[in-house]
Formats: C-alpha cells, structure tokens, sequence
C-alpha cells in the first residue's frame, strides 16, 4: 500500500513538472492568446483549428460608431478592445462642432478627460452645487466626473471646435459605450425630464400643463445646435436672440419654482443653473479667479519630461493635475522629429491608448515570447493601444516630425522601463549575469549595451518608415471605417 501510495505522489510530481515545463517551452504563446480572444468573441464556442493572417488590427482600435451627427456637428467613440488583456477599459472619443455651436446640457455614466485639440471653447458644469464656466483653448485638459452636469459651447471665431476624450466606463451603467443624459432637448434628443408625465412636470414647475409640453418638444435640432448669428438658427438660437429681459420674462413663470419650498428646491437646481447660464440670466463668472473648482491644465504649456536633439515626451499623472487622481487616469504627449524612434520600452503600470496628431510613423509592438504582435504604419487620426507590460517602440517616418497624445489607464507614475539606450535596464543590470543570459562574453554585452550614447530617444533614420511604401513591404490594410484625417474635415472617416 505504502508504495501504491508513492508511485502515485511521483506521477503527480511529475505530471505538474511536466505541465509548468509546458508553459515555459510553450512556442504558440501568441497563437494561443489569438486563439483565445477570438473565442470570447464568439461567446466560448471554438473553430477549426486554422491559423489566419491576423492580428495585427488588433492593436489599431477601429470600432468606430457615430453617437451623434447634426448639422452642427458630431461625436464619434472607438471602443476599447474589452479583453481580458486589459487591465482597464477605455473607449475613446472624438467631438467635432462648427462655429457658433452648443452641445446641449447633459451628463454622462462614464467619466470624461476632454482635450481641446483645435479651437476654444467655453465649458460650463456643476461643481459643488454651484455653476462654473472655463474657457478652454488649444492643449488644455479638463476632467468632468460621470453624472456631473456640463454643456459645451464652440466660441472660436469662425473655427471648427475639435475634442479628444477619454472615457472611462468604471462607473457606467453598461448600456453600451457610454450613456448620455440629456437635461435640455424636445424632440430629439428628449429631455430626462419628459418621462415624468405632463400632471406631474406642471406641478413640480409650478406652471401649466401646456406650458410644459410646449418646452419639452420643440427642440428637435439634435444634441448639437447652432447658436445667434450661424446659418442654421434652432430654437436655442432663436431663443437667444431676444433681449435679457425678454428671455427672462419668458423664463419667469418656468423658473418661479425656485421660490418654492426647499424640496423642490433641490430637485430642480441643476436645471435652473444650467438654464441660467445658457441663456444669460446671470453673470458669468470663471473660478480660476476664485479657485473655486478645479482648473483646466494646457499640456503644449508644460515643460518637457525629456528632450533632446531628436524630440521630447510630456507625462502627466497625479501629482501634476490633482483631478487625474479621481479618474485614475495619466496623459502623455512625444514629438519625435523625422526618422527619430521612442527606444523600445515596456509600461509597467498602465496600458496605453495613443492617437496620432500629426505626422506619420511606425508602431512595432512584441508579444511576451519575443514575437511580433505588430509592425505597421500609422498616420494622422490612427489610434493604437499597447497593452501593459507588452515591449513596444514608436518611430517617426522620414518626411516630417511624428507627434502622438493619449491617455494611459493610471494615474500613478508610469516611470517607463527602457530597454535600449543609455538609460536602458541593460545599463544597470549586473555585466555577468546579463552576459550569461545572453551567452556571450561580458566584453561583448558590455559593447552592445553602451554603443548607444543617446537616451529615451534615439536617431535611427535607417529603422523609419520610408517616404513610400516598398512594393515588396507587407502592408496593413486598413478598413474603410478607420479612423482618418483628424483636423481636416472630419475626425473620423466613415464611408
């Protein structure tokens, strides 16, 4: 019995030696992980065991969906890719709004990080029960927290207004991408008001039945609007249009519940302030000037993390921008000039979603067993991922300097580990054991690790992605649905 007992306890030694060997033999690890994404698309169910030329769109993010489209305007959000890879989701938002335009008072179940990309903006939300307003320009930053009140208003002279935006669905209800709420709207969009029935509204707004639904179902111009002296008028611009007293006359009787008992008060405050603003009952009043709320952050105004002769790279986390601790969420700006490359590196602490600015470049990213994942070409309006822990590198092409922003899933200090470089870890990693490693002399790794003099960012003209695509060179193919031509004059291009 004893040595029934023994033999048994070696085959399970065995057994699990043999596995744990498996999985550090395993040379189909990037297969396996492909093999297993595309199982939880298809909801668990398995395939015929064939290997597709695939995989490489994986890490070009190109489910874009168009979640509002007026004739003032549009919003278009890419989802994150959802998979377990991921340490956290993010989708990513593009806002594109003509001259003299408002997009309508709302708020959202996800978290928001705007970045003004072109033009200027005035952005009023609810902060501690009170009414700011910021004007936002080019490179500023602004969190709005999910559920916070806020509307946008385009005020550049004959400009387009465009936003980026990060979207964090942390909070969100999972109805989707994100959900809007919108506070004003008719027709289209409706109002959240418009769900509580004509007796119930009369009541609580102290007004007529009448009064409520002619309100509540004019607005039919779309969450996006034009404003007074544009050529589209709506019934926001038409309505801004009269005199101060005129509106307020018009207003009296929908806001005389204010005077109201408190109840009611604290029902409707975020509806009377919001108005208010709109359509300039009160004063307008920015809290830079008192601090009230917090401010917004222009990232082109920051000095650079590092920079030398073939570029510079700006990271910020929360100990920059004290609101990007609420969020969890870092941003990061790397202008590398022509030919230059980011020397390969790997993210410690946060994966990270990029949109190229300007430029055009090359992403090469690895799997963990030293395979490629990706090597293509991106340009202008491209967004990429990285996942966190993955070794990946960004070189600009030889035509023009290659800049690209995005946001990182943390807030902490990402502190990227480089791996080439004269800063790399294969500087400080001890000489003998990096030798052994290697298998090589430690002369010979001492020569391969210090030939390079530069750090973080590296002239290499020879690895950039040429002027024109080699006839014999693979090219991704991207789908028709890619995004394009950011700053044009669209953000994203939809056939």
């Amino acid at each position: 019995m004893r040595n029934l007992l023994t033999l048994l306890l070696l085959v399970l030694v065995f057994s699990h030696g043999l596995t744990m060997t498996r999985g550090y033999r395993d040379e189909d690890d990037d297969w396996r992980l492909e093999r297993e994404w595309e199982r939880e698309e298809r909801g668990g169910e398995e395939e015929e065991d064939e290997r597709p030329d695939r995989g490489a769109e994986r890490f070009l993010l190109q489910d874009a969906k168009h979640v509002v489209k007026t004739e003032a305007g549009d919003v278009r959000v890419i989802r994150s890719v959802g998979r377990r890879i991921v340490n956290r989701e993010m989708h990513i938002g593009f806002i594109s709004m003509e001259p003299q335009s408002l997009f309508i008072p709302q708020y959202t179940d996800s978290n928001l990080i705007l970045f003004i990309r072109r033009g200027e903006a005035r952005l009023g939300c609810i902060y501690k029960d009170k009414l700011v307003e910021k004007t936002l320009k080019m490179g500023d930053l602004y969190r709005i927290p999910a559920g916070s009140a806020f509307y946008v208003l385009n005020t550049g002279e004959g400009q387009k207004l465009h936003i980026i935006s990060s979207i964090d669905p942390s909070e969100s209800l999972g109805l989707g991408t994100f959900q809007s709420f919108f506070i004003g709207g008719g027709s289209y969009p409706t109002s959240i008001l418009a769900g509580f029935g004509k007796e119930t509204l009369s009541n609580a707004f102290n007004v007529s039945s009448e009064e409520v639904e002619d309100v509540l179902t004019r607005q039919q111009d779309g969450p996006i609007v034009y404003l007074p002296d544009s050529h589209a008028p709506s019934l926001w611009s038409k309505f801004l249009q009269l005199n101060e007293q005129k509106r307020l006359q018009h207003l009296k009787r929908v806001l005389e519940f204010q005077e109201k008992p408190q109840e009611r008060e604290q029902m409707a405050w975020s509806w009377r302030k919001l108005l208010k603003s709109v359509f300039g009952a009160e004063d307008r009043k920015d809290t830079r000037a008192t601090g009230g709320s917090p401010d917004s952050y222009n990232i082109y105004k920051r000095s650079p993390d590092f920079r030398n002769n073939y570029g510079w790279t700006v990271a910020l986390d929360e100990s920059d921008y004290k609101p990007l601790k609420h969020s969890g969420i870092g941003v990061y700006l790397v202008n590398l000039t022509a030919g230059s490359m980011l020397a390969p590196h790997v993210n410690p602490t946060a994966t990270e979603y990029g949109i190229v600015l300007r430029g055009s470049g090359r992403i090469q990213i690895n799997y963990p067993n030293g395979s490629s994942a990706f090597d293509a070409q991106v340009n202008e309006g491209d967004v990429f991922w990285v996942p966190r822990y993955f070794a990946f590198c960004q070189i600009a092409s030889r035509k023009g300097p290659f800049e690209f922003f995005g946001f990182t899933t943390s807030a902490r200090k990402n502190r990227p580990q480089f791996l080439v470089g004269s800063s790399s870890l294969l500087r400080t990693l001890p000489s003998p054991e990096l030798a052994a490693a290697f298998g090589v002399s430690e002369d010979r790794i001492r020569n391969l690790v210090h030939a390079q003099r530069e750090a973080v960012i590296l002239p290499t003209a020879a690895a950039a992605p040429p002027d024109k695509t080699d006839k014999n060179e693979k090219k991704f193919e991207k789908p028709p649905y890619m995004i394009r031509n950011f700053g044009n004059d669209m953000i994203l291009g939809f056939d």
